[in-house]
């Protein structure tokens, strides 16, 4: 468990709050929905998030290697795309007295679904044959990923029964298998150790290895049996900056680990939102990562429509948010619960308002782009459906605007992207009351209307001519009123306000969620210019890419969650919406920021990072709990590189 110091009403200071484990410095192999968190060496164990993980839950706590006969050294990390890292040592303790080192330990550590493997190879140069014993120590713990995360990790209690090279550990639904041939097994308190004896020949090799097996008989995601449509290799030598290349080729590896698909239509693939705490479907994340991957694969973008129609609601339920029409905001094999917060969110939940629109809008483009004919058909039931919550459930106090409200209070607060509690200010610093009406789902809600009508009068009935009149109408309509009721005017200038409160006021705040209203056509262009200017002004733009939040706001600090943070996807956003506006040389400054920071992260770009200017530091700063990989992260290379390259994928 990870706790905070509190200091007692006597002055004395104990360890006692829990924390959310920082994520910064470890080093993570994945393939969803299996990861494997550990530190630079391969060692796992020394930090509050280290583990083996499948699912949404960590079935081992600590993994460790040694040599009986000399301490390990480790000398190099070397990541071979998302599944895959090897670690080099060295082995002193029985080399020579030259000051070359002659003999190396290599640990070559890969995941796959279920699957993690590693082999262990030592290579001598020394001239005469070398004896040793390596030992592999782990510890399994079953512990819930939610507990994790909330640093209130709890060991499930198991049992492990000694096999043929290896152990069996069952928990009930978990469980896990150690297969390593050639080694000694034994059991203590600590956990299971397999120990392999070893014979090195002068000038030669030996290797040995072991798998872990994991089971989840919970869970209600699985990996793909297909690779992913595109190369990565290909797609990244597109690009004419190879810093952006680079980016891409990691990025990419990252999507292809990122797939799942749900048990019951092993076929329609989806991204995972991210590592480590949400490896499992979202639908405003699976959207917008499909949606910005676009370019790269359509398919994904179909399938994940299909997805979501699959699961989208058809009844009115305050418990899990669901009502008729609305797409899931997650999925999960249990109710995740967070302490502290009150928050319990059943495994299907559907607080989102912005994933219906957003539904709407990638199936109008993955039409646009190609999508088959037939398939668009298959969704238009969906569309129906999507269409009637924006009208009949959308708005919860008739003003014409979408809003949210978590109406039995122990779902999320705030149910737009940035769903934090605090996410939603006053430039004084004060929290907004709710209903909340946000400025991005207005956009998102106008473009919806109009490409729902596009495609009811493409492929709909006879029946849907009233529809078809009653959302352009509708759209024209929510275009004046958003123009009349949303601008403000403060000491940064004229803006759109974040979202109206419960008094229908205007949040004053200047964010980065008017970037989402560009290109979205609820703003005229030289609207969208003005925009444009204000989020590549000095108090929204880092360097690095677009702050949550103005450095003139209050609440301002570069490393809140989202009142200054910087996130790649909704800078990426930003850049999207102005290449379709026709903002081109916006777009490309906003993208340069962008290969900065992944530069900065070594091209594996974090969930957030820091909002600290530029100037400040020559590399960006880390949120130190942000996830990594994160799909829409990732897919914001492909964004990068249609500004940057006419027709890169064609």
């Amino acid at each position: 468990m990870t706790t905070a110091p509190t200091t007692s009403p006597n002055g004395t200071t104990t360890e006692t709050m829990p924390l959310q484990p920082l994520l910064n410095d470890a080093l993570t192999v994945l393939r969803a929905p299996t990861q494997v968190w550990s530190d630079a060496t391969g060692a796992i164990g020394t930090a509050a998030v280290h583990g083996v993980y499948h699912g949404d839950v960590r079935h081992v706590s600590a993994l460790t290697a040694s040599c009986d006969d000399s301490p390990i050294e480790w000398i190099s990390t070397a990541p071979d795309g998302a599944s895959r890292v090897v670690f080099g040592g060295l082995l002193r303790g029985v080399d020579d007295t030259t000051p070359d080192p002659k003999v190396r330990l290599v640990r070559d550590r890969r995941v796959d679904d279920g699957l993690v493997s590693e082999s262990w190879i030592i290579r001598s140069r020394v001239d005469r044959p070398l004896r040793t014993t390596l030992r592999l120590r782990l510890t399994p713990e079953f512990a819930q990923l939610h507990e994790v995360k909330s640093g209130h990790a709890h060991p499930r209690a198991a049992e492990t029964v000694p096999e043929r090279e290896g152990v069996r550990v069952d928990a009930g639904a978990q469980g896990l298998s150690l297969h390593a041939p050639g080694a000694g097994i034994s059991l203590g308190d600590a956990g299971v150790e397999a120990a392999w004896d070893v014979d090195v020949p002068a000038f030669g090799a030996v290797q040995v290895g072991f798998t872990l097996s994991l089971r989840d008989d919970t869970l209600v995601v699985d990996s793909p049996a297909v690779p992913a449509r595109w190369d990565a290799a290909a797609v990244s030598s597109a690009a004419a900056d190879p810093r952006l290349a680079r980016w891409l080729r990691t990025a990419l590896d990252d999507l292809d680990a990122l797939r799942l698909v749900l048990p019951d239509h092993p076929d329609d693939e989806f991204f995972a939102a991210g590592a480590p705490w949400f490896f499992t479907l979202f639908g405003r994340d699976s959207i917008w990562a499909a949606r910005l991957a676009l370019p790269l694969d359509r398919e994904m973008a179909a399938s994940t429509l299909r997805v979501l129609a699959r699961l989208q609601g058809t009844d009115d339920d305050a418990q899990t948010a669901q009502e008729p029409g609305k797409i899931l905001h997650e999925l999960r094999a249990s109710s995740l619960e967070i302490p502290g917060e009150g928050i319990v969110l059943p495994p299907k939940y559907y607080g989102s308002v912005d994933s219906t629109p957003l539904w709407i809008c990638l199936l109008a483009d993955a039409w646009r782009a190609g999508m088959p004919e037939a398939e668009v058909r298959e969704l238009l039931p969906a569309l129906r459906a999507a269409l009637g919550w924006i009208r009949d459930s959308g708005d919860s106090d008739g003003d014409g605007f979408l809003d949210y409200i978590d109406r039995l209070g122990t779902g999320l607060s705030n149910q737009g992207w940035k769903d934090s509690g605090d996410s939603i200010q006053w430039r004084d610093g004060s929290l907004a009351e709710g209903p909340i009406a946000l400025c991005e789902v207005q956009a998102y809600a106008y473009e919806a209307a109009l490409a729902g009508a596009d495609l009811l009068e493409a492929f709909g009935a006879d029946r849907d001519a009233d529809d078809i009149a009653f959302w352009r109408t509708w759209a024209l309509d929510l275009k004046a009123r958003f123009a009349d009721t949303y601008w403000v005017q403060t000491p940064e200038g004229r803006y759109p306000a974040v979202a109206l409160d419960n008094a229908k006021r205007p949040v004053d705040t200047l964010t980065s969620n008017i970037g989402h209203l560009i290109g979205t056509g609820i703003l005229s262009p030289d609207e969208e210019r003005h925009i444009a200017s204000l989020l590549l002004g000095e108090s929204m733009s880092s360097g690095y890419g677009i702050r949550t939040m103005s450095t003139g706001a209050d609440g301002y600090w570069p490393l809140s969650y989202h009142g200054g943070s910087v996130w790649v996807h909704d800078t990426a956003i930003a850049a999207y919406g102005m290449l379709r506006a026709g903002l081109t040389t916006e777009a490309r400054a906003v993208v340069d920021g962008l290969l900065d920071a992944a530069e900065g992260f070594a091209y594996r770009v974090p969930e957030l990072h820091s909002g600290d200017r530029r100037t400040d530091s020559s590399v960006p700063t880390p949120y130190p709990a942000a996830c990594r990989p994160q799909a829409w992260s990732a897919a914001a290379a492909v964004v990068c590189l249609t500004a940057l390259t006419p027709s890169p994928l064609a």
